[in-house]
């Protein structure tokens, strides 16, 4: 049963039935386009079981659309037994394969077993990258952890085992879980009664990368989600003369920083990777340089020196890690009518000036262009804009994420949405409601409220200040004066 709606160029989906399955995404962006794509196959895959999958149109199903909250992500949701308030979360689904070895897993059993050496030689060498339990037990205790991983990893196969001739062929003695990469084991976790499923999923994402990945459409949403935030990205053109040595001097850096920094490589030649280039600002002549990027700040440090040798990369790796790297920043050129507007337009070269003015209070959207979430705010933003229209010490503003550098922490995924109260001191607010207009403007009128008493405070602080200050003068101009 599928079910086909949008609104504010969101497309909503959901399973109806015994399971409910809600997708929200740009029904023309790519990302929707594949996503569509294997809700639809995993519904074929799926006739005649108990789970019906089905597509939602927001634009006219407005009573279920508002009791779901099914206008912002995540893309996909599943609910159970009718319960319409707590949907199970989904991962990033792939194909519809993916959704089909979710939902089965969710089910069980969620591992194969494998109980001989040649059905564990076929499962490691069945693709690129395989995760291999192996438990003294298979039903209970530690393997319990493995079982819950599994199910949240549907692109990647698992097996467990319990065969003492698989434990020897690796040299494992104690309950582990393996990561096989072409036959070959890559990296071991011995599974104790500590071991969480969160540090497992962890461990699983951290190595499941190569030392240096390529980034491409097949690998991005690996590199994303990875639990390592701080990635090292090498921009090249893989047809210079000079490339393998440029590669091989990252990849012989990589391996100190496992664990601490992802290292990925960018082809400035192949034209998919634009995109890539347009956010970091990097001209395909420029390469080969290396830039340094945390994902949750989004400041971009740049490796300053011409030469890329191992030792250069390792001492600018470690310089970041060490907090003693410069970071670059970067701003776009103010545009003629920046403030002309009701929502203002700010750059990086005005952005505290303005956020942090103590006669203002300022209200700052930080956006991605190319977002969809993003831009399905812009309306709701102008709408804010307008209502405070003839507040002059009211701000209402966005900046391009993308393509300015900012001093600020970013926590969340982008539009994130912070209030700079008219404060002396620098005070930042983070936007957490609900994103509607009456939800919004009760937050910045408690908002400027709070700040109106804390700054009749500062005032106080400041004259009492002022005062001693006076005070002390006097004070050492009298005993000047008598000492003469």
């Amino acid at each position: 049963c599928v079910y086909n709606v949008c609104v504010y160029n969101v497309c909503v989906c959901v399973c109806v039935c015994v399971c409910v399955c809600v997708s929200v995404v740009a029904p023309l962006s790519s990302d929707a386009q594949r996503l569509a794509l294997a809700f639809r196959g995993a519904a074929e895959q799926l006739i005649g079981s108990e789970v019906k999958l089905g597509v939602v149109d927001v634009s006219k199903e407005t009573e279920l659309t508002n009791e779901l909250n099914a206008t912002t992500p995540p893309p996909l949701r599943l609910y159970l037994s009718g319960d319409r308030h707590n949907p199970v979360p989904c991962p990033v689904f792939q194909s519809s394969a993916s959704i089909v070895t979710w939902l089965k897993r969710r089910a069980g059993p969620s591992a194969d077993i494998i109980t001989d050496l040649n059905q564990s030689d076929r499962f490691v060498a069945s693709e690129e990258l395989v995760v291999l339990g192996l438990f003294k037990d298979v039903e209970q205790g530690s393997v319990e952890v493995f079982y819950a991983a599994s199910v949240d990893l549907p692109d990647l196969s698992f097996s467990v085992t319990r065969n003492q001739d698989i434990f020897r062929k690796y040299d494992i003695t104690q309950d582990s879980v393996l990561l096989v990469r072409q036959s070959t084991p890559v990296q071991v976790l011995t599974v104790t009664s500590q071991t969480s499923k969160e540090g497992l999923l962890s461990f699983i994402a951290v190595h499941q990368l190569e030392l240096v990945t390529e980034y491409n459409g097949q690998t991005a949403s690996r590199i994303l989600s990875s639990p390592v935030l701080n990635h090292a990205i090498l921009f090249v053109n893989k047809t210079d003369e000079g490339f393998q040595t440029v590669y091989s001097a990252f990849h012989a850096a990589a391996s100190p920083y496992r664990g601490k920094v992802v290292f990925v490589m960018v082809d400035v030649d192949e034209p998919r990777n634009g995109r890539m280039l347009e956010y970091f600002r990097v001209r395909e002549s420029e390469a080969p340089m290396v830039r340094l990027v945390n994902l949750t700040s989004h400041v971009t440090y740049h490796l300053p020196s011409d030469t890329l040798d191992t030792p250069t990369v390792i001492a600018f790796c470690q310089s970041y890690l060490d907090g003693t790297a410069q970071p670059k920043m970067q701003s776009e050129v103010l545009p003629a009518d920046w403030d002309q507007k009701p929502v203002i337009q700010l750059v990086g070269d005005n952005l505290e000036r303005l956020a942090f003015n103590p006669d203002k209070t300022a209200f700052i959207m930080f956006y991605l262009p190319y977002s969809e979430e993003s831009r399905s705010l812009f309306p709701l933003w102008e709408e804010l804009a307008q209502h405070f229209l003839d507040r002059e010490d009211v701000v209402i503003a966005r900046i391009d994420a993308s393509a300015n550098d900012f001093n600020l922490s970013m926590r969340e995924r982008y539009p994130a949405l912070r209030l700079f109260p008219a404060l002396h001191a620098e005070r930042v607010v983070a936007y957490t409601g609900r994103r509607n207009l009456k939800d919004m403007v009760r937050f910045l009128e408690k908002e400027m409220d709070r700040a109106k008493m804390d700054r009749a405070q500062e005032e106080e602080d400041r004259r009492k200040y002022i005062e001693a200050q006076k005070a002390i003068e006097a004070k050492e101009a009298k005993e000047a004066k008598e000492e003469l």
